[in-house]
């Protein structure tokens, strides 16, 4: 087995456009960063998770959840989201990250597993992820880089790269060994992230059937599927691009 260190780094701000605060917001009894940090640590072959905000005060909040759920915080810049990473990277020695973010509650411990063994059994990958070809609902996203990959992209990478963290290493002309997981059937036309109230109601009324705990994947998607007028809730909600920021 190997002695690489694999921490989850969980991206978490109070500052965002479309709906403040969202990280904080209460689900199912508890905030949605609470959910994550649960998810995260629920994983096979994670050895420590982390949450990197940002050092502005409006954020303070979310250090003090995190240090009151008993995980180590970073704080960093507000924007600059890859070096947030690096911070984690550098204070935790780890040989690799998981990247998470706190607005997607519903994640999956065992597709975080799964993107671990891919590395685990395969360390000179530079990527792994669920992302590489979408087939999961947009909202249960894992995506991990190696110590090396993440501090080329740190070095290299500029504009809104340096804002979506790992995008440099599957979507510049750089080379990277990337390899990706898909599961069948397809379920991303599905969406189950928080970005907008409609997307907060969406994941009320997921919450209410489901219950307080970490969904499997496809309990998400059976239940989306067979409950479409839980699906009409965020339907017409636009997922930013890249360049969005």
């Amino acid at each position: 087995m190997s002695d690489s260190r694999i921490v989850a780094v969980i991206q978490a701000r109070t500052g965002s456009s479309r709906l403040p605060g969202k990280v904080l917001r209460p689900l199912g009894g508890r905030p949605v960063l609470s959910w994550m940090v649960r998810s995260a640590r629920a994983a096979r072959g994670i050895d420590d998770v982390v949450v990197a905000t940002s050092t502005a005060p409006g954020d303070d909040a979310v250090a003090e959840l995190a240090a009151e759920l008993g995980v180590q915080v970073v704080r960093g810049s507000e924007d600059d989201v890859l070096s947030r990473f690096v911070l984690a990277l550098e204070e935790t020695g780890a040989d690799a990250v998981v990247r998470l973010t706190a607005d997607c509650p519903l994640a999956d411990p065992a597709l975080i597993s799964a993107v671990v063994s891919l590395w685990r059994n395969d360390e000179s990958l530079d990527y792994a992820a669920s992302t590489l070809v979408r087939t999961l609902p947009r909202g249960l996203d894992v995506e991990l880089a190696s110590r090396r990959a993440l501090l080329t992209a740190d070095a290299e990478a500029e504009s809104f790269h340096r804002i979506h963290v790992t995008s440099y290493l599957y979507d510049s002309k750089r080379t990277f060994r990337t390899m990706g997981l898909v599961v069948q059937p397809a379920a991303n036309d599905l969406r189950v992230t928080l970005d907008t109230a409609e997307d907060g109601e969406m994941l009320d009324a997921v919450v209410a059937e489901l219950g307080d705990r970490p969904p499997s994947w496809h309990e998400v998607v059976d239940l989306l599927r067979s409950r479409p007028d839980i699906t009409r809730i965020n339907a017409a909600v636009r997922q930013k691009g890249l360049v969005d920021g």
